[in-house]
């Protein structure tokens, strides 16, 4: 579980021209992970845009970063839903055997009652080979997953942790207060990493780390140390670019901040849109100042 503490960064999906996935352009995004000190990566979650991904498209993407991560950092494969005999026949059917955890939503859309996103899980993890880590988020999901129901959860030996995106630090820390302290408590909110952290958290799945890795690892890092004011300078230094790059969604402003770096093309599929010029520039400017 110690390769879960520190970074993780939720990888998005570059396109081309075309909106064809991007092979190389992934290549030299997970190569900047690895080479500004990210912890480990989650493929095919929200950000990755998964579900505008065919099956053949979700395989490259899948063989593209297994070949150029090379085993050098852990890997984490985001396999969620809303239907549980779904999601469970895809956990068993999935070649899991280059990762190291599967990241899995709560239930979107049905908003399940807690007993109902408990038997969820609880299904998800019997079926899986790899440990399980849930993710909360309520924004996307239309129900938020209560620090009683994790608690409930943690005693579960194949669910290992929490990606906990709810963005309410009392929620936060009362799920820290709740579970087992080798239970990872994983900020899902870039915002308010450092102060999880802080508060007992062992790190984050982010997606401004993508694009600043160096600097966010380095932050988290020092969260982990209790280094408090250095940590709390890189913390300021990141924040307005967290506000910028989530105005008009998510991976829709980290597009444009990966582009402006030179690693991928600013290209979404729809229903998403690419950043507006307003934003485009705000993030350019920023990137040009920092």
């Amino acid at each position: 579980m110690n390769k879960f503490i520190g970074t993780g960064v939720a990888l998005i999906t570059p396109f081309k021209n075309d909106l064809s996935v991007d092979v190389e352009a992934l290549r030299k995004l997970v190569n900047f992970q690895i080479d500004n000190g990210i912890n480990y990566m989650v493929v095919l979650g929200t950000t990755g845009e998964s579900a505008t991904l065919t099956s053949k498209e979700k395989e490259l993407v899948i063989d593209t970063v297994i070949s150029e991560n090379n085993g050098r950092i852990p890997l984490v494969l985001g396999i969620g839903g809303n239907n549980t005999a779904k999601v469970v026949e895809e956990v068993k059917q999935t070649d899991l055997s280059a990762f190291d955890a599967v990241l899995s939503v709560s239930p979107y859309y049905n908003k399940p009652s807690q007993e109902g996103i408990f038997q969820h899980y609880k299904a998800v993890a019997a079926a899986s080979p790899k440990p399980i880590i849930m993710y909360n988020v309520p924004g996307r999901t239309g129900s938020n997953m209560l620090p009683e129901t994790v608690q409930r959860l943690s005693a579960i030996e194949n669910i290992i942790g929490i990606k906990e995106a709810a963005g309410d630090m009392v929620q936060a820390m009362k799920l820290i207060s709740l579970v087992p302290k080798d239970f990872l408590v994983i900020s899902g909110d870039d915002m308010i990493t450092l102060p999880m952290v802080l508060a007992g958290g062992h790190g984050v799945i982010s997606v401004i780390a993508q694009g600043l890795p160096a600097e966010f690892s380095k932050m988290v890092a020092w969260g982990l140390e209790r280094k408090v004011d250095e940590a709390y300078e890189l913390h300021y230094k990141v924040a307005p670019s967290i506000d910028l790059i989530f105005a008009e969604g998510n991976p829709v402003g980290i597009k444009a901040l990966l582009e402006k770096k030179g690693i991928v093309e600013n290209k979404l599929r729809l229903p998403l849109v690419r950043s507006t010029e307003g934003l485009s520039g705000k993030i350019n400017a920023f990137i040009d100042n920092f």
